[in-house]
């Protein structure tokens, strides 16, 4: 989502074609033999990214089954060959190859690990999908492929972790394991000490820099949290975070201007019609995205395949086909569930999905600085050596005219340890 409003003269910028242009031009430049992209769409995939087998020899290539937006693994058949089926796995992906031109067929597969993990105050969540992934790895490496060391396998971990440096699922790579005292956004990550089934990983991106030389930021944005949330209570900021009084004041003029059905107690409110004229303008379509599904249920819409114990607790259920979600004919949005539908993408740490609603729904927020992160992560076993490593950088809010996308790429090669002391 470009920094709004989109100025005129740059209009070109941000059509996919301008963007795409961009992409050929740095995975080209780079030439790698396997190539790991997160949050592509299923709908346009094949000709969204036809260029990486067209114009840039990419022949294999495998995407992840189910999600809106999935992991893709791209890969040069003339360079690495696949030696069994790639498995999903929650938001991982994982692909084994033997190198084309390798003699040594003792040696094992490479095995990379396409994450794209769950994002928002989901840290629990981050490190069961890495230790399920990396767990996958192993258990194929020793059971399919009946490698002679799997807990020393090759496995190179890489993607959009969703979480800093300081998150679970980075420490978890970084130290091998993870125990029910680390505190993530305030919460527990487990409930129990896990570990990985192989040695700590090597973060690829630290190798050859020095104290002073600090790792470039991934994710460059527009700096939107001082702008949105109520910082009066910085220790809840997170945990609990609270609009601030101008965001507030935006959404309550944004729903004033939708509301057309009358209450009889005064200020109208939205109705079903009103709810798709604003669904349509910030997500182009009725039906997807969290604010369809919650406005839905504060709709009154409610989900039948959930059922309650006599406490009104939910129970299991056997598993059944989920029914469709929909917006009642009858159902009215009041402000305040307006707001609760805002609130949730909040707590969901959708800053940047807020502005664009914001600036779509004509109340763009007054937008100067950026933030940066480092979500995406390059970790590799220790039976790996990174041998080259490639930053990025930009000091401006991305995407831009010269990076397509809100996260930079992150790019290393590597060799195998021959020899273990």
């Amino acid at each position: 989502m470009y920094n709004p409003p989109l100025s005129p003269d740059k209009e070109d910028v941000y059509t996919w074609e301008y963007r795409k242009s961009l992409l050929k031009e740095r995975i080209g430049l780079v030439d790698a033999d396997v190539v790991c992209l997160q949050e592509v769409s299923p709908l346009s995939f094949a000709e969204d990214f036809s260029f990486m087998t067209d114009d840039l020899g990419y022949d294999g290539v495998e995407l992840f089954k189910k999600g809106r937006f999935r992991p893709a693994t791209f890969f040069k058949k003339d360079r690495v060959e696949l030696t069994t089926n790639a498995v999903h796995k929650d938001r991982t992906l994982l692909t084994s190859f033997r190198l084309v031109d390798d003699e040594d067929d003792t040696s094992g597969a490479w095995h990379v690990l396409n994450c794209h993990l769950q994002a928002g105050k989901q840290g629990g969540r981050r490190v069961r999908q890495i230790v399920e992934g990396v767990l996958t790895a192993y258990k194929t490496a020793k059971n399919k492929l009946k490698e002679n060391d799997p807990e020393n396998l090759k496995l190179i971990v890489c993607g959009d972790m969703n979480g800093d440096a300081e998150c679970g699922a980075i420490h978890i790579l970084k130290h091998g394991s993870i125990d029910e005292t680390f505190i993530e956004d305030g919460e527990k990550v487990s409930s129990k000490a896990k570990k990985l089934p192989i040695p700590p990983m090597i973060d690829a991106m630290s190798i050859g820099r020095n104290e002073d030389q600090q790792i470039p930021a991934t994710l460059v944005v527009p700096e939107l949290i001082s702008l949105m949330m109520n910082t009066n209570d910085v220790e809840t900021a997170y945990t609990n975070p609270k609009f601030s009084d101008d965001v507030r004041k935006r959404l309550s003029r944004i729903y004033s201007q939708f509301a057309t059905v009358s209450s009889g107690e005064g200020a109208d409110q939205m109705g079903k019609e009103d709810v798709f004229r604003w669904l349509e303008i910030i997500n182009k379509v009725v039906g997807r995205g969290t604010e369809f599904r919650n406005a839905a249920k504060y709709m009154g819409w409610i989900d039948e395949s959930k059922e309650s114990d006599e406490n009104g607790e939910e129970k299991k259920v056997e598993k059944r086909e989920r029914p469709p979600i929909f917006i009642p004919d009858d159902g009215i949005l009041t402000q305040d569930d307006f707001l609760a539908v805002y609130l949730d993408e909040l707590k969901q740490g959708k800053f940047w999905g807020i502005a664009w609603d914001l600036a779509a729904l004509g109340e763009p927020l007054p937008i100067k600085d950026v933030f940066k992160a480092r979500y995406d992560h390059i970790y590799c076993s220790t039976s790996l050596v990174p041998a080259v490593v490639l930053d990025t950088v930009s000091n401006i809010a991305c995407p831009n005219e010269h990076e397509p996308s809100d996260h930079l790429p992150v790019c290393a090669a590597f060799v195998q340890v021959k020899e273990r002391s």
